[in-house]
């Protein structure tokens, strides 16, 4: 089982000057945000918010603005301190650090990607990249080593001499992640970082980090306000609003089983052809009522993994229902075209 880099439990976050007061009305008496504005003047920014992240994860917390979403991912290199709550990093619970061991982490185990680059104008592509690198002390033939295999990752070889200005802002958005890269830090926290570019720019960085992401195992947290980006790059989805997280889950699970209207309402444009699998359809062959005799030798197979937008090809293909196997290749479920159409109209997965 993977296990947890990421984890928090009961966060809370309260900006003004009676935090203290308003976290106990909050706690003893249940006064809600609208109470803690009118009695305390505080604003609750994050509420009461758990979650965890695997190794390896790309965790995806969308939300519209004023959600708490940014405010959020910035408790976890501790840029913001939490009202309440723990919150820890690699094992280690962030309130506990002493201001050395926190920019050790920073520098070393967390990279951060923003919105906005803010690559530093006077120095070219490779300094840019290297410059965490400097600050840690590390001597610059090995900076510009380390800083040419992050280049490499992100496709901008042969653009090291180059200026920030003489770049696309896809280009200078990889230089952002290259240097967040250089120092091969375990966990990748990125704000919103391909929103303000153009939609097919976009579409190629998204693609390219998921595929980075996934070869160097990194783990992520990616805030984005976009849920079509969202599910496509996130393991998991977090949707937030008013600072709390109203449903955490896998993308086909927001879009298949939203649990509230808001969720609903974010879901309902989402086509499901790529995104509900064959396993979320079929009814296990044990339960099936196919009709008695029929032959399934030559019925088409696929795996459980297969999208919708797959199933509907190989269900042309032939007039027999389709067989589901698992990962080890037994047989675990079918497919009948009654069951492939409420699929593709968006009924939730039959129980048999």
């Amino acid at each position: 089982m993977q296990a947890d880099v990421i984890s928090l439990d009961r966060v809370w976050k309260i900006f003004g000057e009676n935090t203290e007061k308003a976290m106990n009305a909050i706690t003893e008496e249940g006064l809600d945000k609208k109470g803690v504005l009118e009695r305390f003047g505080c604003v609750v920014g994050i509420s009461d918010v758990s979650f965890s992240v695997k190794r390896g994860e790309i965790f995806c917390i969308m939300g519209l603005s004023g959600s708490g979403k940014s405010t959020l991912i910035r408790h976890l290199n501790r840029l913001v301190e939490p009202t309440a709550g723990s919150i820890k990093v690699l094992d280690q619970d962030m309130s506990d650090l002493t201001p050395k061991e926190l920019l050790n982490i920073r520098a070393k185990h967390i990279g951060m990607v923003f919105q906005h680059m803010a690559l530093l104008p006077h120095r070219s592509v490779i300094d840019n990249v290297a410059f965490p690198l400097e600050v840690q002390g590390i001597p610059k033939l090995k900076r510009w080593e380390i800083s040419q295999l992050a280049l490499s990752h992100v496709n901008l070889l042969g653009y090291e001499d180059h200026m920030p200005s003489q770049l696309s802002g896809g280009m200078q958005q990889r230089v952002g992640l290259a240097r967040a890269l250089a120092s091969d830090p375990e966990v990748l926290l990125m704000d919103e970082p391909f929103s303000a570019l153009d939609p097919l720019i976009r579409r190629e960085l998204q693609n390219q980090f998921v595929s980075l992401t996934k070869t160097l195992n990194k783990t992520t947290v990616f805030i984005t306000h976009d849920l079509d980006e969202a599910i496509r790059i996130g393991d998991r989805i977090a949707i937030m609003k008013d600072g709390r997280l109203i449903q955490v889950g896998t993308p086909e699970q927001i879009v298949m089983h939203p649990e509230d209207d808001y969720v609903a309402d974010f879901v309902k444009d989402i086509s499901n052809l790529k995104l509900i699998s064959a396993r979320s359809i079929m009814k296990e062959l044990e339960r099936s009522t196919m009709p008695e005799g029929m032959d399934l030798s030559r019925a088409p197979r696929v795996n459980e993994n297969t999208p919708l937008e797959q199933l509907i090809d190989v269900s042309t293909s032939s007039a027999l229902p389709i067989i589901v196997s698992d990962a080890n290749g037994l047989d675990i479920g079918v497919i009948s075209k009654d069951t492939l159409l409420r699929g593709i109209k968006g009924g939730e997965k039959n129980d048999g």
